[in-house]
């Protein structure tokens, strides 16, 4: 058994938050699962998931050692933008950000924790408690996640409180996103996608948007709102921006096939597949990553000014070269 009960801490906090934030669980399911199975003790007592941990109680729980991000310094990856703050890195196409299970190792953040090690290690209990973000040891450092089939800009963090102040950002709009979109069919406005998304009720892979307001409810729906700009035609195809204000999961893939313009290759969603394409990819990248300025300015914790430009990947300049683009 293991023990914490030092330091006073300025607000309550639930039990199954404090544990993962301690290095007692590894995520909020598992601390969920040891405090079912009664494997965790708070001043003695075995008490619900939801119970506030105050300061000076004692918790006592089954030592679990927290999952290792293993660095691997020969996966190579392009640094897009590095500071004493922060990291932007250009995903490829197919890597995925960061390992689901221990041991993993061909992942953006294996990479990037293989050239910055400081983006892998577990901060300080004080710096963690000052937050309310859920800190993952195998996501490291990580700002924000791309699908595996996308490729493009992403921002890990070197501090604890740089991920905290751009986590903060990403969730107040404060990061604008522009993104390069193949997509089926002719489109020759803008379009405003509004409409809430949900995770599938019988789907765990999909996600959907919710039609109406009975349905949004009863899904859980979040709202999201993206912007499309067509770019040009490429035959049956068109090339488009495609800007997203909020950041559901699977947001710019769900609205586009929703609106009838479903992602060239992305086979979840209804696009087609593309002969240029790995099966597993679609034609989507991060292409633009900028700070509002006004946040850098009224954050320490945020580099000055940061605009990122990530090259098209290569795959994808390949397939609009092929359609004539």
């Amino acid at each position: 058994m293991i023990a914490d009960s030092e330091g006073s801490r300025p607000a309550a906090t639930r039990l199954d938050v404090y544990l993962v934030r301690h290095g007692l669980a590894r995520s909020r399911r598992q601390a969920r699962d040891l405090i079912t199975a009664g494997q965790v003790l708070v001043n003695g007592h075995r008490l619900r998931k939801s119970i506030a941990i105050e300061a000076g109680d004692r918790v006592e729980a089954d030592h679990i050692e927290p999952p290792v991000l293993y660095p691997n310094p020969t996966l190579a990856v392009e640094i897009l933008y590095q500071s004493e703050k922060l990291i932007a890195a250009n995903k490829p196409g197919l890597m995925p950000c960061h390992p689901l299970r221990p041991g993993e190792h061909d992942t953006l953040m294996n990479a990037i924790a293989g050239r910055f090690p400081e983006t892998a290690r577990l901060p300080p209990d004080a710096e963690r408690e000052k937050s309310d973000i859920e800190f993952k040891p195998l996501e490291g450092l990580l700002v924000h996640r791309l699908d595996n089939g996308t490729s493009g800009a992403v921002m890990i963090a070197r501090t604890f409180p740089a991920l905290s102040a751009l986590r903060k950002a990403l969730h107040e709009g404060g990061v604008k996103r522009c993104y390069t979109a193949l997509v089926e069919g002719a489109l020759t406005r803008p379009l405003q996608l509004r409409a809430p998304i949900a995770h599938h009720p019988r789907n765990p892979r999909r996600m959907v948007v919710a039609g109406t307001r009975r349905e949004s409810e009863r899904l859980r729906a979040r709202d999201a709102l993206t912007e499309i700009v067509p770019v040009r035609p490429l035959g049956r195809f068109t090339l488009v921006t495609a800007i997203p204000a909020t950041g559901s999961r699977h947001q710019i893939r769900v609205h586009l096939a929703a609106a009838g313009h479903p992602i060239a290759g992305d086979l979840l969603y209804g696009g087609g597949p593309v002969a240029t394409l790995d099966a597993a990819r679609f034609f989507l990248h991060l292409g633009e990553l900028s700070l509002a300025q006004s946040l850098c300015q009224a954050n320490a914790a945020i580099d000055a000014q940061v605009a990122i430009r990530a090259p098209l990947a290569t795959d994808l300049a390949a397939t609009l070269s092929a359609l004539g683009g």
